[in-house]
């Protein structure tokens, strides 16, 4: 039985970030060697629709930018543009589950947010004031410094008639000024351990810019249609999120075959239902017109997930959505198309277009510098967050492009694409995008990206998981998106060294740490599942706990699956590093 996501309080959340601290040195479980410094390197700034943002990376719209502290998550490692998770007007979703598989490739069914929409508007704003609370305290100056600028990038969907509802209409003009709710949720910073920065000054404008985001089958009127309407009526700037159908089906097919990924089924129905190149390009044209004439700035992003047909058996739809490696190919042979089609349209490849260029299609740590450095910006992420080390792996990325500007001989980001399409007109290419584009679809240099390559042998352990105890491998805790599960030292009666724990109302039963979880058997049904809410948990026919506080100490109650169990769940959350709640 599943039960919708139930973001925690903000006093919750800021409580939690400083018991963490003060007991473990971490936040949200993110340990300090995962916290990225911009300015421990090159610069690598950039712009994003004429803002500045201090990285040219953070998460894609989805799982990790749901939650107030999935965000300030992917903050700490180093994201500096946060594409928040898509809202519409349907905001009471059956979502089937699992709804997560990367056990090879990425695939998912989910698409759109989990949250009712005034929900939505309240994480991300609790994610903006946490983010300003962590500032201005220092606690962080010797391991951040100044972290610089960031952006939160609005996603909305996905037709016009939603996005001009009262509600939705209501979700974005709160974006663009939260001065009520932020006023509203100030009292809880003031109740807790931040008191003394719960008067910070926090900018009410939480966002001003959009991704559209068109999904699949949207008709190409429509996509004209919002973005007018979302630059017009919300004076908004504009990214438009492009499919990858706009290949065509043949093209598309031919692609994935060469790539090995023959057992990938596509279906030329969900081509004819999209958008055709020929009218993508008049599309942008049109917009990018448009957006002049009224003021605005206008890009592109490249690309949604791709639709094809579920043999896996693991995701109960017969349709799920395709990320990771060959999705960077296919959408990196969209932008040469593109580019070549619409000549001095796009700002990449060391020409310097009106339209600005953004990603969200197979990034990862080897790819990174190569993919900014065609100018594109920002780059964002989902599939590879959803690998072991979590959001930890944003700042290995950040690393690996600062260092690739510096074996370039150059000072910052700018200079880099600079760099880099002078390489290619001095080896007599068209221009980088081209000499990249080239590298993916060859068998030696594209070796990475195909079928062979990405074909993974998961870990295995020869045992049933059991509430406490386990191989201890902390997969579950770094591949959850929803920052669901907790690690806490194991007691000496169970002879364990650490124990795992459940927020139940933070997780959604996405089913990706059963793929990673080595044992037998699913972390977010068999480990100890707590809860805060009594609703919640009497809503629950499953095995579960409810906790609270009186007088300082840790109250425990039990349903019948786990009555037994009390005590030596008191014994673990007891403890000096115990629980990082405030249950009271």
């Amino acid at each position: 039985m599943h039960e919708p996501l139930t973001p925690q309080p903000l006093g919750m959340l800021a409580d939690r970030m400083h018991r963490e601290w003060q007991t473990r040195r971490r936040i949200f479980d993110l340990p300090t060697a995962r916290f990225f410094d911009v300015n421990s390197g090159p610069d690598l700034s950039a712009e994003f629709l004429g803002r500045p943002i201090a990285t040219p990376l953070g998460p894609a719209a989805g799982p990790h930018t749901q939650l107030a502290q999935n965000i300030v998550l992917g903050w700490l490692g180093g994201g500096r543009l946060f594409e928040l998770k898509t809202v519409q007007i349907l905001d009471e979703l059956e979502i089937a589950r699992p709804c997560i598989d990367m056990a090879s490739l990425g695939f998912n069914i989910e698409w759109s947010q989990e949250l009712k929409i005034p929900q939505s508007l309240e994480e991300y704003v609790k994610a903006q004031m946490l983010i300003r609370v962590l500032t201005e305290s220092g606690e962080l100056d010797e391991l951040i410094g100044d972290p610089g600028a960031h952006v939160f990038d609005l996603s909305v969907g996905y037709d016009h008639a939603g996005i001009s509802t009262e509600a939705v209409a209501g979700f974005i003009d709160g974006m663009r000024d939260a001065s009520g709710v932020i006023d509203r949720l100030r009292p809880e910073l003031a109740a807790g351990p931040f008191a003394g920065f719960a008067d910070v000054d926090i900018d009410p404008c939480i966002s001003d810019t959009v991704t559209l985001s068109t999904f699949h089958g949207c008709p190409p009127d429509e996509i004209e249609k919002i973005s007018k309407h979302l630059m017009t009526r919300h004076e908004l700037d504009v990214i438009v999120k492009l499919n990858p159908t706009l290949l065509g089906f043949g093209q598309v097919r031919a692609l994935l075959d060469a790539l090995g990924y023959g057992d990938l089924k596509i279906r030329p129905e969900d081509f004819a239902a999209d958008l055709r190149f020929e009218r993508g390009l008049e599309l942008i044209g049109g917009l990018q017109q448009f957006a002049a004439e009224h003021g605005r700035e206008f890009g592109i992003k490249l690309t949604n997930t791709l639709v094809v047909e579920n043999e896996k058996g693991v995701l109960p739809e017969p349709t799920m959505y395709l990320s990771g490696p060959p999705l960077h190919v296919l959408a990196m042979t969209l932008l040469d198309q593109l580019h070549i089609s619409a000549p001095g349209m796009l700002r990449v490849g060391g020409h310097d277009g009106p339209v600005q260029v953004s990603w969200s299609a197979g990034i990862d740590k080897d790819n990174l510098a190569d993919s900014v450095g065609l100018g594109i910006v920002p780059a964002t992420v989902c599939s590879d967050l959803l690998k072991p080390g979590g959001y930890g792996r944003l700042a290995p990325m950040l690393k690996k492009l600062g260092q690739a500007i510096t074996d370039a001989g150059v000072a910052n980001l700018d200079e880099f694409v600079e760099h880099r399409a002078a390489e290619a007109f001095a080896d007599g290419a068209r221009d980088s995008v081209a000499v990249y584009t080239a590298e993916l679809h060859d068998p030696e240099t594209g070796a990475p990206y195909r079928a062979e390559a990405t074909a993974t042998s998961l870990r295995e352990v020869d045992h049933d998981l059991e509430m406490w105890g386990c191989v201890a491998c902390n997969l579950c805790v770094t591949v959850c998106p929803n920052d669901a599960f907790v690690k806490l030292p194991s007691t000496e009666e169970l002879g364990h060294r650490w124990e795992y724990l459940v927020l139940s109302e933070l997780c959604n039963e996405c089913g990706n740490c059963n793929t990673f979880c080595p044992e037998r058997g699913d972390p977010a049904m068999l480990k100890p599942r707590l809860y805060t809410s009594a609703h919640r948990f009497e809503a629950d026919d499953r095995p579960a706990f409810l906790v609270g506080m009186a007088d300082g100490v840790p109250t425990i109650t039990a349903n019948d699956g786990c009555a037994d169990e009390i005590d030596t769940l008191r014994s673990v959350i007891g403890g000096d590093a115990g629980l990082p709640l405030d249950t009271a």
